[in-house]
């Protein structure tokens, strides 16, 4: 990896949140409870979904596919976070970094993919309410999972594989609290056109249609719902679709702003926060989210909890 009159990297280190150590424990604490309801939150979620007949339906299926995607691109940053919190030296191997990049970029991109999925389920339900069972059958649901896998992987790989070709030298500190792609890209002595260019092709590309079916599926979600002339029926309707929408824009919101807004040197610290609220913050809102809002969810985990001996 190494080029001439260069020092070959061979670990990185993260200055991590803050350099304050009178903040360490105290960030410790925080985020281990965020991490701690966040496993909480969606494991706690998979599990009333797997138990309740009732909630055995495609939305019910994407949701629960989401709620475990949560679990993993969470448990693939927060963990190093916390550990990093207790001791001094926060450093990790090429071979982990790049790792953990490319397990990150897997499940966030999956995620992405599912939300739109959940957006088009969305959809069919309101629009096409007599033949949802009939559009949204095992079979497309299952397809639609291994769509959103299939274009995580794909992105991950062509990310990663850029990544291995690069040149790491001088210095291995990482402005950031654990392995994204960018501020892999600012160490690098290699020529990284390729990668920016990789970077906005096909982040690009992806964000572009997976929000576009989103956008679209929302249009003619509104405009069905606007249709309906009981303002009781509006408000059931649209109250259905509320959880969705709002994980859909915060999600995308963060990507766009972290990946597509220009860069510069005093943005660092306002990319960190950034980081931290799609990275650890997201996965524990989403199960408050649409379990909040959602009367089945509730209702069927107080069933859970009462071993089901009472109904609601």
């Amino acid at each position: 990896m190494a080029e001439d009159n260069h020092t070959t990297v061979t670990s990185f280190v993260f200055t991590g949140l803050t350099d304050r150590p009178d903040l360490q424990l105290p960030l410790f604490v925080v985020f281990l409870l965020i991490y701690g309801m966040t496993l909480l939150g969606n494991l706690g979620l998979i599990l009333v979904i797997r138990f309740d007949p009732q909630l055995h339906t495609p939305m019910y299926f994407l949701l629960s596919n989401l709620s475990f995607l949560d679990v993993c691109y969470s448990s693939t940053v927060t963990p190093n976070m916390l550990l990093h919190f207790l001791t001094v030296v926060q450093g990790v191997s090429c071979g982990g970094c790049i790792t953990q990049y490319s397990f990150f970029a897997v499940f966030a991109t999956t995620e992405m993919f599912l939300l739109a999925s959940m957006a088009y389920d969305r959809y069919v339900a309101v629009c096409n309410p007599l033949l949802y069972t009939v559009i949204m059958t095992k079979k497309v649901c299952i397809l639609l999972t291994a769509g959103s896998y299939l274009g995580g992987i794909v992105n991950s790989l062509i990310h990663t594989h850029g990544l291995l070709r690069l040149s790491f030298c001088s210095s291995n500190v990482i402005n950031h609290f654990f392995c994204d792609l960018l501020p892999l890209l600012k160490l690098s002595c290699s020529d990284i056109h390729l990668n920016n260019f990789l970077v906005f092709v096909f982040g690009t590309s992806f964000q572009t249609i997976t929000f576009t079916v989103v956008i679209i599926s929302y249009f003619f979600i509104i405009v069905t719902v606007l249709k309906i002339r009981s303002a009781k029926g509006r408000q059931k309707t649209f109250s259905t679709c509320a959880s969705h929408f709002t994980a859909v824009f915060t999600f995308h919101g963060t990507i766009l702003f972290m990946y597509f807004c220009p860069r510069s040197s005093s943005s660092l610290s306002t990319d960190k926060i950034v980081s931290v609220f799609y990275t650890v913050v997201i996965p524990m809102l989403n199960p408050l989210i649409y379990s909040l809002r959602n009367n089945d969810v509730k209702c069927a985990a107080r069933k859970l909890l009462k071993r089901g001996v009472f109904t609601c």
